[in-house]
Formats: C-alpha cells, structure tokens, sequence
C-alpha cells in the first residue's frame, strides 16, 4: 500500500524530504504557503550573500553547477540551485503552491493511550494501519480550506522566517507612541529591490539587531544616505563576526570543523576515554579560540568602537552566532555613515528611539527596521491542533526542543522535523536528517524506546548548555557535527569513517561530499 507523506514547506529541507521520500517509494504532498520555492532564499536583502562556503553548502548528488566561480554566492545564484535541484529531481509536480498549512490533527488514538505507550507510535513503527494526522489547509488566493490524510508529517517550517520575534515593551512605549514607521526586517526582504532602495532613501534609519540581517540592512542603508542620514544600529551585545574564514591564512574549517576539533569538547553520550581527552585537551580548545579572537581584532577596528565580545569565540560559533562581515561595514563607521550604539532595553518615543537609561536624549529616526530575528519555536508549536502536542513540541523554556537525533519527539507519533535545529552548513545537515528518515521510514532501522530517547534528548541539551550558553535554544551543533553525522550513520547501518587515511580522518573538515550514497 502506497504511503502518503505530508511535507509542510517547500523551502531546502522540504525539497530534499520530498527526493528522498519518493526515493523510497512513498508519495510525498509538499505544502507551501508561497508562490515559490526556496524558503529564505526565494526572498531576500539585494546584498545577501551566502554566509557558508559553497562547497559545504552543496547536495551531496547534485553539486554545483561549474559556472558559479564564487565561494560565496550571490542571492541569485543559490536561489537558481536551489530551483536546478527541484527540476532536476521533478519535483515541482508534488508541491501544492499557495497552500498554507493551518493545523495538524492526529486521530485514532486518545491521549491516555499515548500516555501509556513504551515505545514511539505505541508500536515503534513510523506508520500505522489506523492513525492518519489530519492536515488542515488553506488556499492563500481563495481562502478555501481543505483537508487531508496522511500516514506521516515532516514539518519543514524553517526557524528564519514566517514568525517575526518582535520586541515586547510597556504600554505606550512601543511602535504605537512613535510617529514614524516600524517595520520587520522580513517586511523590508519580501520587497524588490527598486521599492527597497527608494523606501530607505533620505530616511534616518534605526536597526535593532546585530546578526547578519542587521549588518547588511545598515550598509544598504549607509549607502543609500551617506553621513546626511546616518543609519544608527541598537544592538544588545557584540557578536564575533568574521571577516573571511581564514583566521592568520588558516581554514576555519580546520580548525574548529573536523574530527580533531571534536576531541576538544565533551560529546553527549561519549564514553570515559573521550570525556577524559576532552577535559586534558580543554587548553587546546581555549589557544584555538584566540588565535581566532586575534585575527578578528587585528583586522577590524572592534577595540576602537567597544565592538570586543565579552564571549570567547568558542562559544558564538557555538551557539551558531558566526556569520560574516559586510565588506567595508567598518569603514562606514569611520565615516559616519553607521553609528552603533549599545542598547541593552529599547522604546519608543514620539520622535524616534530612547536606549533605556539615556532618556535625555532620544535617537531621532523616521524609520525602524527590527531585525530582530524569527519565532520558530512559536511557529512549530502553533502548527499543532492539540494542546498536548504544542506543549510536548515547545517543551520547557529551560531546555531545547526536545527532539531525538534533532528529529523525533519521542511522544509525537508518525510525525519529524527537519531544518530546525542549526548547524555550520543548514542545507548539509537537512540532507543528512532526510536520508537517515527516509532509511526510518522505510524500516531500514527502529528507533529505541521512548524513555531511551528521552535520556538521549537530555544528553544533548545538557550538551548545548554546557557550550552555548544562553543561546542553547538555538540547537545548535556546528562543532560536533561529525559525532552527531556519525550518529545517523550507525543507525543507518553505514560507516562513519567516510575519509581515506588516518590523517585525513582526524584533521580534513567534513563535508557533504563525503556522504555520498555509494
């Protein structure tokens, strides 16, 4: 019996779900609330450039085309890829297009029967002869509903866009008490570029943020108004951002990206000869770090303008808080053209911005763009129709999404998640998870108890604490990211040592290349 698979998002990680889905024989119905494909990147800021180096940002079986030269492309060029790998594979004819998903509802068990299950589904198994989830959707143009049944769900929402994390404030101190105009920095992406460049044009301009969005909104910004209407960036705290990945002429990826760097940090699950290489090799850990600190700071002006993280690398590129500097952003503040101002709280006044404390002297702006990043943990949460499952989904606010191998929520039954929890390279780590769940799904492998995932899960996020901070809610697992591939591949039944020599095993960065099916 042909099984049914419901795909909700056609951005990277729906478009592979759906390939190795139908790899396996299964039909796969992908729902996507836009006109396009492409998630993040069918939308974006003129100047966006991808942030990772191309050859880790790669399908494993279709690699990219000879014509791209760049290390980092361009909007453009990632977009027409991504859109080549969808052609390429067919699979634009299983994408429902302005179909917006507005629930998921599981039926044919109640909850005091999944209460009591030992194992994930009550049987272990991904699909079952009795238990469909219920897909509510809604046509976008018509706003018609419709609903469907299938065996499975991949939720492929995407933690970067959709939900924008707006700053909460007290009354009469937000958007409302301001007289200029407050938007998204979604709001400014989603226009085109003629529309962006006149709707900045002549304005004072306050970005909230400091990540990638932020930095390439102001430079747009800065260039557009130059020192007669300075672009003023509030940010919370500095971040490390890099200006190339070649700290003193060496490979970023060769220092923190390979197996070597791996044995720096303590792993979940790892066993005592590991954890006790981790703890001697600590120091290693802490030279490595600021031999990149250095680097940054000799090549860009930090100290001059209070911009020196109090956090030590390691722990930003732990947490995934690593991204690229826009070219000459640093000669714009010398000229004038940006100003950064260190604001720990926010509000609105009639005229513009107050940093809390400062109120004497309120930042004089017609427009605000809050780059202020995205609410995935909200988006998935809300996707569900039962109040159970949003509650086992979000988990607490002191702990991770609790999902084992990043995919599984051990008491969600024929349902995974895909894309949400962040790696050095998104798109590699998406087909990773898609080609070990479509093994799942094709009962290649089963999954262990629940009570054992459970454990697992909370391995992990004592993991995530211990090394991002405050920033464990991000998911992030870039350091580790061969322990957590070579995870997948054992239960795969594949061999995780995917390097020839001993040498290249240890000290050559991973990349998708190097999981290619054989």
């Amino acid at each position: 019996m042909e099984r049914t698979v419901a795909i909700i998002g056609a951005g990277v990680s729906g478009l592979i779900a759906c390939k190795y889905t139908l790899s396996k024989g299964f039909h796969p119905i992908v729902f996507e609330a836009q006109s396009s494909i492409g998630g993040v990147w069918s939308k974006t800021i003129e100047s966006t450039k991808l942030q990772t180096f191309k050859g880790l940002y790669q399908f494993s079986d279709f690699p990219w085309p000879s014509s791209v030269t760049e290390d980092f492309p361009n909007q453009h060029q990632v977009f027409d890829y991504i859109q080549a790998y969808a052609r390429h594979f067919d699979l634009l004819k299983h994408i429902k297009f302005n179909n917006k998903v507005v629930g998921v509802e599981y039926e044919g068990a109640s909850e005091a029967e999944m209460q009591s299950w030992s194992l994930w589904g009550g049987t272990g198994e991904p699909f079952s002869s009795t238990r469909k989830w219920k897909i509510h959707v809604q046509d976008t143009k018509t706003l018609s509903t419709e609903i469907f049944e299938v065996d499975f769900v991949i939720l492929c929402l995407g933690r970067f866009s959709g939900l924008p994390n707006i700053p909460e404030l007290p009354p009469n101190k937000g958007p409302e008490a301001f007289h200029g105009k407050v938007i998204h920095s979604m709001e400014y992406a989603a226009m085109d570029y003629e529309s962006a460049a006149k709707f900045i044009k002549g304005k004072k301009i306050t970005v909230v943020g400091f990540q990638k969005s932020a930095m390439e909104i102001a430079m747009e910004c800065a260039v557009a108004n130059g020192v007669e209407n300075p672009c003023t960036v509030l940010y919370r705290t500095e971040n490390w951002a890099v200006p190339d990945y070649f700290p003193w002429g060496v490979s970023l990826g060769n220092l923190c990206l390979n197996r070597f760097s791996e044995l720096l940090v303590h792993k979940p699950g790892e066993g005592f000869l590991l954890s006790l290489l981790a703890t001697v090799l600590s120091p290693v850990r802490w030279c490595i770090s600021k031999f990149v600190e250095t680097d940054i700071r000799r090549r860009l002006p930090l100290a001059k303008f209070g911009m020196v993280p109090k956090q030590s690398f390691f722990e930003h590129i732990n947490s995934c808080l690593i991204s690229t500097i826009p070219e000459k952003f640093y000669d714009k503040v010398e000229e004038g053209s940006i100003r950064l101002k260190k604001a720990p709280s926010f509000s609105f006044c009639k005229d513009g911005v107050v940093i809390d404390g400062n109120e004497a002297a309120p930042i004089e702006t017609d427009l605000v763009i809050l780059a202020t990043g995205f609410r995935g943990d909200k988006k998935l949460k809300d996707i569900f129709v039962s109040q159970t499952f949003k509650d086992c989904i979000f988990g607490t606010p002191k702990a991770a999404i609790p999902l084992y191998r990043e995919c599984i929520h051990p008491r969600i039954p024929q349902l995974a998640v895909i894309g949400f929890s962040e790696s050095a390279s998104n798109l590699f780590t998406s087909e990773m998870r898609c080609r070990w769940l479509a093994e799942l799904l094709d009962g290649k492998f089963k999954l262990p108890v629940i009570k054992e995932m459970e454990r697992d899960v909370e391995k992990w996020d004592a993991y995530l604490k211990r090394y991002s901070g405050g920033y464990y809610r991000r998911s992030c697992i870039a350091v580790i990211h061969i322990w957590y591939n070579d995870q997948l591949c054992k239960d795969m039944g594949l061999n995780p040592r995917r390097k020839k020599g001993f040498f290249a095993e240890l000290f050559e960065p991973y990349g998708p290349m190097d999981y290619v099916a054989s």
